[in-house]
C-alpha cells in the first residue's frame, strides 16, 4: 500500500496482480445511504431473482474467478475451485435461512386485532472480509445482507482486493444496482473508518481476534449498530483409542495443512493420549512430509500453497523457533523453500513440555502436539484456551463423545472429521475470543435484519373500566 493506492502482489511469484485507489469512505456511505431504501422496498422475491442471477454468473465464470483466487491468495486451483463452489451454493442456502429464520408470522391476538411478526432490514452494512477466503467468506455475510434489504459496502482484505472487485463485479452484472453493493477498497484506516461511520447500521467483520476486539471497543458505547464479529481459533484435535490410525493422521493433515493452515478453524492444537502417541507420529509424520507445496497453478497440483506473504512466513519462522527455544520438540521441521517467496513446508513440534504455552493463534502450516494420559486430561487440555471456534475428536467410543461434547467449549464440535469440516447448513462461530455470539453461515440472516413485532385492528378499539373518576 502507497499513498492513496493499493497494491496487490502475487505470493507464489511477489508479482503486481493489481492495483487501484484507495477509496472515499465518506462517499461511499452517502451513496450507500441514498440507495438502501429502494433496495429495500423491491419486493422479496425481486432481491432474491438477483442474486439468483448472480449465482449464475459465478458459475459461468467460475475458471477465470477460481484462478485470481488462486493466483491473489495462493491457495492450490483445486481449492479455489471449491470456493467459488461454495460462493454459488451461498444463495439457495440463505433463501432457505432467510425463509426460515426471518419469515412473517401470524401470531395469536384477542378478538378483532391481528398480531404479526416482521423483519427489516438494518439499513447500510459495512462487510470486511479476510483475505483466507476472499470470496467465500465474505460472501456469506453480502448475500443475507442483500436478500434482507440493506445496502452493503464492502472493505476486502488489502492483501486480496482484486478478488474483492471481481466479486463486486459479478453482483453488478446480476442486476445489483451499483450504489447497493460497493466497493471500498482500502487498508486498516479505511476500516476503522467504516466502522465508527454514523451512517453504517452494522459491522460484519471476518479476521483476527485482535482487530474483532479493537472493533468491539469502538463500538462498545453504540448499542445500536449491530456487530457480527467470526474471528479465529487456536482449535484442538484429540486423538484417544482407535485402530484406524491412518485415517486419524489424515484427518489431522485435512485440519491442520489444508489451505496452508489458513483457516479460521485449523487445528493449531493436536491433543493425543499417551498410548496411540508412537504409533499415531508414525503415520502422521511421513504423511505431513509427503505434502507437495508449490504453484498454486503448477501441474501436478500441489496440497499446499504459500502463506499469504513473507511477512507472514517470516513470522511462523520465528514462532517455530520460539517453541523450540523454550522447550519443544520438532517433529517435522518448518521449511522456507523459496528465501524470497512465502512457501512454507508443514511443521510438527512437541510442546508438551513448554510451560506457559501460548494461547494465540499461529495462522500457518504449524502443528503443536501435546500428550496427555486420557480423555479427561485431554479435554481440560483442549478447553486450556480463551478460543472457542472449533474442535474435533478422533477415535473413542459414543459414550466418549458424548462426554467430550458436553464438556468442550466451543462452536464446532466433530467427532472423527476435521476441524474445519463445517455444514453450510448450519450456524458457524464460537465463543470466547471466537465470537460475539453472533454465528455466520446459516444464521446470517440473524443479523441482517431486525424483527418487528406487531399487534394491528382494521379501527381503533379501546376503553378504560378502571381507575376513572365518576
Amino acid at each position: 500500500m502507497s499513498d492513496n493506492i493499493i497494491i496487490s502482489f502475487e505470493p507464489a511469484s511477489g508479482e503486481e496482480l493489481w492495483r487501484g485507489p484507495i477509496a472515499d469512505v465518506d462517499a461511499a456511505v452517502s451513496t450507500a445511504r441514498r440507495a438502501w431504501a429502494p433496495w429495500a422496498a423491491r419486493a422479496l422475491t425481486e432481491r432474491i431473482e438477483v442474486l439468483r442471477v448472480f449465482a449464475n454468473t459465478v458459475r459461468r465464470d467460475g475458471e477465470m474467478l477460481a484462478e485470481l483466487i488462486a493466483r491473489e491468495a495462493g491457495k492450490p486451483l483445486w481449492e479455489a475451485r471449491n470456493e467459488i463452489d461454495s460462493v454459488v451454493n451461498k444463495v439457495d442456502i440463505s433463501v432457505q435461512a432467510y425463509a426460515e429464520r426471518t419469515g412473517k408470522k401470524k401470531l395469536d391476538a384477542g378478538v378483532g386485532a391481528s398480531a404479526a411478526l416482521r423483519h427489516k432490514p438494518h439499513g447500510v452494512m459495512a462487510v470486511l472480509g479476510p483475505y483466507n477466503f476472499p470470496a467465500h467468506l465474505p460472501n456469506g455475510h453480502i448475500v443475507p445482507a442483500l436478500i434482507a434489504g440493506n445496502a452493503v459496502l464492502f472493505k476486502p482484505s488489502e492483501k486480496t482486493p482484486a478478488v474483492g472487485e471481481a466479486l463486486v463485479a459479478a453482483l453488478h452484472r446480476a442486476g445489483v444496482p451499483e450504489d447497493v453493493i460497493q466497493l471500498v477498497v482500502g487498508g486498516p484506516e479505511e476500516g476503522r473508518a467504516l466502522v465508527v461511520h454514523p451512517g453504517v447500521d452494522g459491522v460484519l467483520f471476518t479476521g483476527s481476534a485482535q482487530a474483532g476486539i479493537a472493533i468491539n471497543r469502538k463500538l462498545a458505547a453504540n448499542p445500536g449498530k449491530i456487530v457480527a464479529l467470526e474471528m479465529g481459533g487456536n482449535n484442538p484435535i484429540v486423538v484417544t483409542d482407535t485402530p484406524k490410525l491412518a485415517d486419524a493422521a489424515a484427518l489431522i493433515v485435512q485440519s491442520a495443512f489444508a489451505t496452508a493452515g489458513q483457516r479460521c478453524t485449523a487445528a493449531r492444537r493436536l491433543i493425543v493420549k499417551d498410548s496411540v502417541y508412537d504409533p499415531l507420529m508414525a503415520e502422521l509424520v511421513p504423511l505431513a512430509r509427503k505434502l507437495m507445496v508449490g504453484d498454486p497453478l503448477g501441474e501436478p497440483q500441489p496440497f499446499m500453497g504459500p502463506v499469504i506473504d513473507n511477512d507472514t512466513a517470516e513470522r511462523l519462522m520465528e514462532s517455530f523457533v520460539a517453541l523450540i527455544t523454550a522447550g519443544g520438540r520438532p517433529l517435522l521441521n518448518m521449511r522456507r523453500s523459496v528465501p524470497d517467496l512465502p512457501f512454507l513446508s508443514p511443521g510438527i513440534i512437541d510442546v508438551t513440555d513448554v510451560p506457559d504455552r501460548p494461547d494465540i493463534e499461529l495462522f500457518g502450516p504449524l502443528l503443536q502436539v501435546i500428550r496427555v494420559p486420557d480423555l479427561d486430561a485431554a479435554i481440560t487440555e483442549a478447553n486450556n484456551t480463551r478460543f472457542g471456534l472449533s474442535a474435533s475428536l478422533i477415535g473413542g467410543s459414543p459414550d466418549d463423545y458424548g462426554r467430550f461434547w458436553a464438556n468442550i467449549r466451543a462452536g464446532i464440535i466433530n467427532w472423527n472429521s476435521a476441524t474445519n469440516g463445517a455444514s453450510s447448513k448450519a450456524p458457524f462461530g464460537g465463543i470466547g475470543l471466537s465470537g460475539n455470539h453472533r454465528p455466520a453461515a446459516y444464521y446470517a440472516a440473524d443479523y441482517c435484519a431486525y424483527p418487528v413485532a406487531s399487534t394491528e385492528m382494521d379501527q381503533p378499539r379501546a376503553t378504560i373500566n378502571v381507575g376513572l373518576r365518576p
